[in-house]
């Protein structure tokens, strides 16, 4: 009794093991499913789904990213040269203004009196020195006839010499009047446009303080303030890209222009001079813009996305500082025959953005993992599969919804699998149903799995 019983048991298990084996062969994209859960269908090495692109040669540039304020070459400030009541404005923000147009008019009767005082002096010096010219040259005959005493005759000479004196000042003070008057109306050294303007009429100008800023139309610049490590880099002549931060392709073109010798003692930086060479119609003084000068491009390097790599940190302890070190190591796999991934090392050149350079461990046409590889061993066994196989559950869910019907009609028409198979017998589940679902079969052996797979596709038959 005993063996009959062992016996029946035994041809039960088999039973169950061939109905499992059918029912996981019969229904693939089923069993890829739940592949994750086991592995390779509840069994065996595990089968990783992954994406793949040939590795190509591309362009790639080494560059240096700066933030900097577009502003006009020269900007130069005007000051008011006297000091009055303005009484007359004749340029505003924004005005374009000639060289040597009038900006503003400062009050000046009081320097033309003062113009008017300067000339009646000098007139008065002129008189003078006429009149001592000619005393001087009559008591140098009388000196030469011995009719006058030599002491008279120097007295004669000090009295022009002191006339001379006067004349030349009373010229300088009709030269510094003029001036002072000239300087009542205020005008522009240069061609350009006002970009700003401090006073107003009734105000008080003071000399020194400036009135206006006028930017001379030249040309734009910017200037960056750069680390040691990015100044050292930057070469006169490199050139550059500008990019105003709500714009993604460039807004302008330049070049660096200028470099300063040294760097500035409180904050560490190196100041970079760019002067802008191509001007898009975005670009304006005060403008913010992303400079991008590129250092170093190579033309045909093997490049590949950073997010392929795989990055591994090892820990170092150094036992005679006793200190902590991080080794960094990168590497990616590489799909051999769309079934085996090789994990290879790394070694990096240059980076631009999210792609990255590679020196050594790759050839062109080798065929990268760019997706599935975080969890990949090195020989490890792959799928490559597309896009679509990397739905989140969500679009995988209502992808399956939409074509459900037509896979049940398409189903009953060719016989859809062994008879009492119940489909998937996890498609009316909760997600939370699911989990604890995966959970316990994962605990499960290979045997128990399948005859817990074949009650639950019969009892889901048997409710349909």
């Amino acid at each position: 009794m005993t063996k009959l019983t062992l016996s029946a048991v035994l041809l039960l298990s088999l039973t169950l093991i061939g109905c499992g084996s059918d029912a996981e062969d019969s229904n693939p994209a089923q069993n890829a499913q739940f592949s994750g859960w086991g592995g390779g269908g509840f069994g065996g090495d595990r089968v990783t789904s992954v994406e793949t692109e040939p590795v190509t040669r591309q362009s790639i540039s080494e560059q240096v990213k700066s933030f900097g304020t577009i502003k006009a070459q020269d900007v130069v400030a005007i000051n008011p040269q006297v000091s009055n009541r303005i009484v007359k404005l004749y340029a505003d923000l924004g005005d374009t203004v000639r060289q040597g147009q009038i900006l503003a008019k400062i009050y000046d009767p009081t320097f033309k009196d003062q113009l008017q005082q300067a000339k009646a002096q000098l007139e008065q010096s002129k008189v003078a020195i006429e009149r001592d010219s000619t005393q001087f040259a009559r008591q140098q005959r009388l000196l030469e006839s011995n009719a006058i005493s030599q002491a008279e005759f120097d007295n004669a000479f000090a009295t022009y010499r002191n006339s001379v004196s006067q004349y030349q000042s009373a010229v300088a003070s009709v030269t510094q009047a003029q001036e002072n008057f000239n300087n009542t109306e205020v005008r522009s050294p240069v061609h350009g446009v006002v970009i700003s303007r401090t006073g107003a009429e009734g105000d008080i100008a003071s000399a020194g303080q400036t009135l206006f800023e006028v930017a001379n139309l030249v040309g734009y610049e910017t200037r960056i303030y750069l680390p040691v490590q990015d100044w050292k880099a930057v070469k006169i002549g490199q050139e550059v890209n500008l990019r105003v931060s709500n714009e993604k392709e460039s807004s302008a073109k330049g070049v660096v222009s200028r470099k300063s010798p040294q760097l500035d003692a409180t904050t560490g930086l190196g100041e970079v001079v760019i002067t802008l060479t191509e001007i898009g119609p975005n670009i304006y003084p005060g403008v913010l813009t992303e400079n991008v000068i590129s250092i170093v491009t190579k033309d045909r390097a093997i490049v590949i996305p950073r997010s392929a790599m795989v990055e591994k940190v090892e820990t170092i302890v150094e036992p005679e500082s006793n200190t902590i070190q991080l080794q960094r190591t990168y590497s990616v796999f590489v799909s051999q025959g769309d079934s085996v991934a090789q994990l290879r090392t790394l070694e990096l050149g240059i980076e631009q953005g999210d792609r990255i350079e590679i020196l050594s461990g790759l050839n062109p046409r080798d065929n990268i993992i760019v997706t599935g590889q975080q969890s990949l061993q090195d020989r490890g066994s792959i799928r490559v599969a597309s896009g679509s196989d990397f739905q989140s559950p969500q679009q995988q869910r209502v992808a399956g919804d939409n074509q459900a019907g037509n896979g049940q009609n398409r189903q009953a028409r060719q016989g859809g699998g062994r008879p009492g198979q119940g489909g998937n017998p996890f498609q009316n589940m909760s997600d939370e149903d699911q989990a604890k679902m995966r959970q316990r079969l994962q605990n499960m052996s290979q045997e128990d799995r399948r005859a817990y797979m074949d009650s639950l596709r019969t009892a889901n038959a048997s409710g349909n």
